[in-house]
């Protein structure tokens, strides 16, 4: 494919995001993600227009206003640390970040149709599950899973996977609509490392003839796109976890993730 899936840290930088991949910049639809990063006693408003966004703290804490709601959240120290709670802003407002200590924040985007109430969510109501065994175990954070939290078309989860080990794994495709078996989703990896000098790998393999094909080395504050393709395995170095935010959306009526494992790997490690 032309379009060019692994962002490296800075790359789509601009004057208030230190990342800001848009659907235009993917070659997409309907994902987005933003990272902003605030000094101390900082502010950022904008505008959501056709887009609902969940704001998540990376970093530090802040509060959150819109349509009329202030909401503090608390955030965390790091991605590392904990999970965290977040703010659901809904398209067609407003919203403002502002942050007494700074922090870096996280903005999950979709496109969609349905114009919901702006929404705190608490962090102890975040369900948090290991999944896979062995080398392969991970621990993922549904905070806004389809079954967790209540979107449009917004899907976003937050991965933790210990050094050493293989997540994403088996690989697996979202990129056809079949009903009760796949769904049609856009999907953008965001990567920090636990430590200086951490890196991980990502894979995208194709799915089709022409499609997607990714070996990258990715190291903090990279994305990588996954417009389709067999994603996985995320692999972290040995001595650094790997933090992976995951965001999606897709074209399709029902909000669900359905997804399509490799034939040709085991599926005992899922």
């Amino acid at each position: 494919m032309s379009r060019e899936l692994h962002l490296a840290r800075g790359t789509t930088a601009d004057a208030n995001y230190t990342l800001d991949i848009d659907p235009k910049r993917a070659g997409w639809n309907h994902s987005s993600l933003r990272i902003v990063e605030l000094s101390p006693g900082g502010t950022h408003t904008f505008t959501t227009g056709d887009s609902e966004w969940i704001i998540l703290p990376l970093e530090g804490a802040c509060t959150v206003r819109t349509e009329g709601n202030e909401f503090q959240l608390l955030g965390r120290e790091s991605v590392f640390a904990s999970v965290t709670d977040f703010a659901y802003v809904p398209r067609d407002a407003q919203a403002q970040i502002a942050s007494g200590a700074g922090g870096r924040f996280a903005l999950a985007g979709a496109k969609c149709e349905r114009q919901l109430p702006a929404r705190y969510g608490p962090a102890p109501e975040v369900p948090v599950e290991e999944r896979g065994s062995g080398l392969c175990t991970r621990h993922v954070r549904n905070f806004a899973s389809a079954d967790a939290f209540d979107c449009d078309k917004l899907i976003a989860v937050e991965v933790i996977t210990p050094g050493g080990n293989w997540s994403s794994y088996p690989p697996h495709k979202h990129d056809e609509h079949r009903p009760g078996v796949e769904a049609e989703l856009e999907e953008i990896y965001y990567f920090e490392i636990d430590g200086p000098n951490g890196f991980g790998y990502q894979r995208v393999s194709p799915s089709r003839e022409g499609g997607s094909d990714v070996l990258a080395e990715v190291r903090s504050g990279d994305a990588v796109l996954v417009p389709d393709g067999w994603h996985g395995p995320s692999v972290a170095q040995p001595g650094h976890d790997m933090y992976y935010l995951n965001v999606m959306a897709g074209p399709g009526r029902t909000r669900e993730w359905r997804i399509c494992f490799h034939p040709d790997h085991a599926e005992g490690y899922r």
